[in-house]
């Protein structure tokens, strides 16, 4: 399927993708590009959502099973500009790599998505099947929140996320929610401490109680259900000459498979109570953080820090599917999960859409100076998305 010509034509896509510096919230200069790319390879339909959310779709033969192809259009800073041995919105091509942020994170995946039906459509591909590519805003910010909107449009019948794999598949995540844990105390002058009462010293035993009492489930496949601490703040701050009135502490909670939000909240609302009850000044809780940004296109978006996480067997037929079309298309691709959150917490974790991971490139490239694409990898996937999306069983909508 992927001649030179074409493997020219995706890489021209993924430079020009690279060189559109899209930050979470000011992904329109990109947007544009992805609708242009799209209109430009004969999609049926292009729209564009209330959040910025660009999706085109391409129909074969009679219709049948809805094949969602999705990738994020936005991407993290590059950090001190200084640390890269390139230009980080270059894309410059050296050692059969295109170079730059945002080549593994996933621009290079985007353009390969988009380019699949469009190869497929000027080989005469048939089958019945209606191929949806989407290109998401705010992933790197809320995991799947976006994509609620995406999946309203397309309905679809299968997802493929496309996160670096080194191109094998991945059938799950763990999911990832942020905790606040919150002391309160009485705010009085430092030098009278003893009218007031100290968030943070009230803080300090029941951290640790969480450090010692917290045990996490684990899952054979996706390991263990992590809690960390990442950030520990007082109010007021900065607090000179004032005993602090709270304390704030935010957990990262990396989340397994039926891990609700009841059940995650509840670990750590047991070790509180306990806690109270050997001290009675103690007066604590325990919530999920929430974020707030706004999009390109002037919308809102705000969700809850809590994406779920999801696994699939092995045995699914749309996995083994995919695993089949794969291998025809001259690849061997090995199952196994993504180690971080995708968007795939919103299609597998929230909707329970069959979802698989594919794409180009190593997982660990992901926000990483000097960031890089092997040119092999991005046709390869091209190639295995035309691959998925001519081989997937028939849906609920066909």
């Amino acid at each position: 399927m992927m001649d030179q010509a074409r493997t020219d034509r995706l890489v021209d896509l993924c430079r020009r993708f690279i060189r559109a510096r899209s930050l979470s919230g000011q992904e329109k200069q990109m947007a544009a590009l992805v609708t242009e790319a799209m209109k430009q390879g004969g999609y049926d339909e292009v729209q564009t959502d209330r959040l910025g959310n660009v999706v085109g779709k391409m129909t074969f033969g009679k219709g049948g099973p809805r094949i969602l192809f999705e990738g994020h259009m936005d991407h993290v800073d590059v950090g001190d500009p200084s640390k890269w041995t390139r230009d980080p919105y270059g894309a410059e091509i050296s050692d059969g790599k295109i170079w730059g942020r945002a080549t593994s994170d996933m621009k290079g995946a985007l353009a390969a998505m988009i380019l699949a039906p469009v190869f497929l459509r000027e080989d005469g591909a048939r089958f019945d099947g209606e191929v949806y590519v989407a290109g998401s805003v705010h992933e790197e910010c809320f995991e799947g929140v976006a994509s609620e909107l995406v999946a309203q449009a397309s309905r679809p019948d299968y997802v493929v996320i496309g996160e670096a794999s080194s191109l094998n598949v991945k059938r799950g995540q763990r999911g990832r929610a942020e905790i606040v844990m919150e002391t309160y105390g009485k705010p009085a002058h430092s030098s009278n401490p003893k009218v007031g009462l100290n968030a943070v010293k009230k803080m300090m035993p029941l951290l640790m109680a969480v450090e010692r009492e917290f045990n996490p489930h684990t899952d054979p496949v996706l390991g263990e259900g992590i809690l960390e601490v990442t950030d520990i703040i007082s109010t007021p701050w900065p607090g000179a000459s004032v005993v602090p009135e709270k304390c704030r502490v935010t957990f990262d909670r990396r989340l397994l498979v039926g891990e609700t939000h009841d059940k995650v909240l509840d670990q750590i609302n047991r070790i509180i109570e306990g806690q109270e009850k050997f001290d009675p000044e103690l007066k604590a809780s325990a919530f999920f953080a929430t974020g707030e940004e706004k999009c390109y296109t002037g919308e809102p978006i705000k969700a809850e820090r809590f994406a779920p996480g999801w696994l699939f067997s092995e045995n699914e037929p749309f996995v083994q599917s995919a695993v089949r079309a794969l291998r025809g298309a001259g690849m061997e691709p090995e199952l196994s999960h993504y180690y971080f959150c995708t968007n795939g917490s919103y299609y597998a974790g929230k909707a329970g859409i069959p979802t698989i991971g594919f794409g180009p490139s190593l997982e660990e490239l992901a926000h990483v100076v000097d960031e890089y694409i092997e040119i092999e990898q991005l046709a390869a996937a091209c190639a295995g998305y035309a691959a998925i999306a001519a081989g997937m069983p028939p849906g609920k909508g066909a």
